[in-house]
């Protein structure tokens, strides 16, 4: 295989740390109708030692999943000792791993319902927008566990299947960023990413959706597989705004979004196409009760967020 031909795909999961897997498993399980196909309770000293942490610092773990697919996946890590939240106190334009897109159905209806049931929104309603390309979509965000902001996203023009609870899935993790180019770019010719989309979103209405300070707007860029709609990263570079750099909060054991794993069955290609792109990787083993045995790449975006490419 020609290393330009290499190709992540979506990412299989993202590691969140919590302070809480039970509670947090009730929330996405029996919230969204997700289903949480592996968990190990105890120590995990293989993903200990491959983020310098010491044998014990894992309590609990699971993997929660998207019924029928093998990508777009949650892996929750309750650490011994938890760190702070990456987002704890974050402004709305800070640089940092900052929201999961969760596909839903018939989003006025589930938000009512949401909020009738106790949970907190950051809007008085949903929005509803039309971006540069056409693409049709209303959005509400959710105060997540762990600092997370959770955004309930339905595309108006697209068919997914839905779970029994009106959700499909985890459709992008969102980082914002202070070089949308330069992230843009890694994503695109270092790791063989598509581009999905490409829109510039500004006006009172965004301001208003998104909670930025009059005049600001954001580059919004979508990376990721273009034959699935799930497992996407979207990038975020806001404009007329400057924030503060989080990524150096993102790494365990702190609790919050920390990183994105990817799967390959030959890393070989990808590390001939890392050398030639002439970005920095880092190769190790690993063996964990999760993620199985083998080899594994970590490499750091531009931006400071951290990315595993396992060989399975």
């Amino acid at each position: 295989m020609n290393s330009l031909d290499v190709r992540l795909g979506p990412w299989s999961s993202i590691t969140i740390g919590v302070s809480s897997l039970d509670k947090v498993l009730d929330f996405w399980c029996g919230e969204f109708g997700f289903e949480a196909t592996a968990r190990h309770d105890g120590p995990d000293e293989g993903l200990s030692a491959l983020w310098d942490l010491p044998p014990d610092a894992i309590r609990a773990q699971a993997i929660v999943a998207t019924p029928g697919l093998d990508h777009g996946h949650l892996h929750f890590v309750e650490f011994k000792e938890p760190g702070p939240a990456v987002r704890e106190g974050a402004q709305t334009f800070d640089m940092a791993p900052k929201n999961l897109d969760v596909y839903v159905r018939d989003l006025p209806a589930r938000f009512e319902a949401m909020k009738a049931a106790g949970f907190h929104f950051r809007a008085e309603t949903y929005s509803e927008v039309t971006a540069q390309d056409g693409t049709r979509f209303r959005e509400i965000h959710l105060t997540g566990h762990d600092a997370i902001n959770i955004v309930l996203l339905e595309l108006l023009d697209e068919t997914l299947d839905f779970s029994d609870k009106g959700a499909a899935g985890i459709g992008f993790a969102i980082q914002t960023v202070s070089d949308g180019k330069a992230e843009r770019a890694f994503y695109l010719a270092g790791l063989g990413l598509d581009l999905i989309t490409e829109n510039l979103f500004e006006g009172p209405a965004i301001e208003e959706m998104v909670g930025l300070p009059k005049g600001a707007g954001l580059d919004v860029s979508i990376v990721g597989d273009k034959n699935s709609p799930y497992g996407q990263v979207e990038l975020v570079e806001y404009q007329q705004v400057t924030g503060t750099d989080l990524y150096p909060r993102a790494k365990p054991p702190a609790r919050g979004l920390l990183h994105l794993n990817y799967r390959l069955k030959n890393l070989a290609p990808l590390k001939d196409r890392l050398a030639q792109q002439e970005i920095a990787f880092v190769e190790q083993e690993h063996d964990t009760p999760l993620f199985g045995s083998g080899k594994i790449l970590h490499i750091t975006t531009p931006a400071g967020f951290g990315l595993y490419v396992f060989e399975s």
